[in-house]
């Protein structure tokens, strides 16, 4: 370990200034193609790998997205904080491990979550898909039913007023078909929906500060305490952990991402804290 003090840095360092800088022009470009109908997310932003929409640089792109060009709230809010982690940490990393060790960790982490979420939604979604074809072999009101429950789309409007329409109208024969063209249309929409946002990196970048400073006391804003460093990198992987399993419908954060930016920091530091048992940098 280094005897480097995290409060000593107040300039910011090349890296960190422009991933900040290209993040915000980003979401300027992508504001203004969004009020011309184009979507930059289609393109730039991560689409599952069974997708027409996926492209081999969107693993790496889609670090520098945020947000919805028609939601403005939502997008300032997902910038302001994942450039606010990264200006706070991040800086402190790449003044201690140089600007292109700290790059390549960065992208590292960000590739690494990336692929955990990649391998979570491979899961999901191939169980969604394997229901979807038991169900059209029996498409009965009985099998929907349970094929709503079990894929927690209780709070989605047309699966519930198809159930609910069924559920009144049990002869309904064009039921059965209504339910099939619902389910295939929420199957596309789910596998061609674009993953946007730096937080996966991010996450990393935060794991390795508290890795390398874990009693650094951070000052938390609600309620106003100190906590140590190690203790805020524990607390978020346990709620990012716990968000994704609960998996609650409406919660459109990548929570597995985030575990994978920190998993993937985990193992980039053990190596190089392998290669370097002298001096860590």
């Amino acid at each position: 370990m280094t005897n480097f003090r995290p409060g000593g840095i107040d300039a910011i360092p090349p890296v960190v200034k422009n991933i900040i800088i290209i993040n915000v022009l980003m979401v300027l470009i992508q504001y203004v193609l969004g009020r011309r109908g184009i979507n930059l997310a289609d393109y730039l932003g991560l689409h599952y790998w069974a997708s027409p929409k996926f492209r081999w640089w969107q693993p790496f792109t889609h670090l520098f997205m945020h947000g919805d060009a028609n939601d403005l709230n939502l997008t300032f809010w997902h910038l302001f904080s994942n450039m606010l982690a990264l200006w706070m940490f991040g800086r402190i990393l790449e003044s201690l491990w140089g600007p292109q060790r700290f790059l390549l960790f960065y992208f590292v982490c960000g590739l690494g979550a990336a692929i955990c979420h990649m391998g979570v939604l491979t899961f999901e979604f191939s169980s969604f898909h394997n229901q979807f074809m038991h169900f059209q072999l029996n498409p009965t009101f009985v099998e929907y039913t349970h094929f709503v429950r079990e894929n927690k789309l209780d709070n989605d409007n047309v699966a519930m007023r198809i159930l609910t329409f069924w559920n009144e109208n049990p002869g309904c024969p064009e039921c059965p078909q209504y339910a099939i063209n619902f389910l295939h249309q929420y199957y596309s929409a789910m596998i061609n929906t674009a993953t946007v946002g730096a937080s996966g990196a991010v996450f990393g970048v935060l794991f390795a500060f508290g890795y390398l400073f874990p009693n650094t006391e951070l000052m938390l804003i609600f309620p106003p305490m100190p906590i140590k460093a190690k203790w805020v990198v524990a607390l978020y992987a346990l709620f990012e952990l716990t968000s994704g399993m609960q998996n609650a419908a409406g919660d459109n954060v990548a929570h597995f991402a985030h575990i994978g930016g920190m998993i993937f920091a985990f193992i980039i530091l053990r190596i190089w804290n392998s290669r370097h048992r002298n001096q860590f940098y």
